[in-house]
């Protein structure tokens, strides 16, 4: 601790991401990144971009951007807000949008990054403890809370909860902001996007990281109620005014231009999640159902950390959690045909 730090630096227990090495001939498979690079649109969209334009701010409302977005998803503008990155997103949401003296709620096995923002902005979290085959049960969510948060599909595990379930935790919490957190959606589950006009109390996030490739672009984006947006707006502009620079708005929406990409891309993954999945049970693994663009396995003997270590030391990377429940689990991103080649090789030979 350093004399100049406030209390509440000293207290903060930060957020730890995957590990970036610098190893050469890797097989990265901690991240979650798309093994698929963004459409060609993008480049030349951002390619565009590089001119003497640079010498002025963005848009600070992101306007073009936020049309494109209404429409891909059929809301209004003022339904959309964007943020540097969907982890800039939360962040304002857990600012601007969970009520204090009441716990926040989310699942036990989640996200890591909101405990640290309810430590962040001195919120009680309140853990909602999955279900034996680490599924939400919206049952367990129709208590006292400030505010309800969860990703669907789930992170780590990759189970995804269908929106019929989604519909039963808002309709138990009318009088609480419920976000979604849809980080890996496009891979096989449907958007509760669709559920926005029904439910003001409803907030999805998303971000263009995974699907559609731009995780080096960071941007994120909320949809919702404009009450709910209004409040986001309120808190971004008392942060950071032009949080998504020139060529973050114009790959962005060049990605959304590109529809065929996207797909192309989403249905490669989860042709290769599915390929992957049935060599890992082939080996004796436990693989949970995964709609996102990772699988989350244990072994039936093997331990998760010799695991892997033992993947490390064969140059493959994958990531472990040494935490309750789910220390012998391994997330594996799903990679190109010749990385998950080198999984399933590097699995069998151990």
């Amino acid at each position: 601790m350093s004399k100049f730090w406030s209390p509440l630096v000293n207290d903060l227990v930060p957020y730890v991401p995957g590990e970036q090495p610098k190893m050469a001939n890797l097989v990265k498979l901690n991240t979650n990144e798309n093994p698929f690079g963004p459409s060609p649109k993008v480049i030349d969209a951002i390619q565009a971009e590089l001119n003497d334009s640079l010498r002025l701010y963005p848009d600070p409302e992101g306007e073009s951007l936020r049309q494109t977005i209404a429409g891909y998803h059929n809301v209004r503008p003022e339904q959309v807000f964007l943020g540097n990155g969907s982890d800039e997103v939360l962040a304002h949401i857990f600012y601007a949008l969970f009520q204090h003296g009441e716990p926040v709620l989310f699942p036990d096995i989640t996200y890591s990054f909101y405990p640290v923002y309810c430590g962040l902005y001195n919120i009680e979290g309140k853990p909602v403890p999955l279900t034996d085959t680490f599924e939400i049960n919206p049952a367990d969510y129709k208590q006292p809370n400030g505010g309800v948060i969860f990703p669907n599909p789930n992170a780590p595990t990759g189970r995804y909860l269908g929106l019929e379930h989604v519909e039963k935790i808002l309709q138990a919490n009318p009088d609480r902001v419920v976000v979604v957190d849809e980080a890996y959606i496009d891979f096989g589950g449907e958007s509760a996007i669709a559920l926005v006009d029904k439910y003001p109390n409803l907030l999805v996030s998303q971000t263009l990281s995974k699907a559609r490739s731009l995780a080096g672009l960071r941007v994120g984006f909320a949809v919702g109620h404009p009450d709910l947006i209004e409040a986001l707006n309120r808190v971004k502009n008392s942060f950071n005014s032009y949080p998504l620079d020139r060529l973050a708005l114009a790959g962005a929406k060049a990605a959304y231009e590109d529809e065929a990409w996207f797909q192309k891309c989403c249905d490669s993954v989860i042709f290769e999640r599915e390929r992957v999945t049935n060599a890992l049970e082939d080996l004796s693994f436990e693989v949970l159902p995964s709609k996102a663009n990772f699988i989350f396995a244990r072994h039936n003997t093997q331990a998760g950390e010799a695991l892997a270590k033992s993947l490390r030391e064969q140059g493959i990377i994958v990531r472990h959690f040494n935490k309750p429940r789910i220390s012998d689990f391994l997330r594996i991103t799903i990679g190109t045909p010749e990385q998950n080649d080198a999984l399933i090789s590097g699995l069998k030979s151990l």
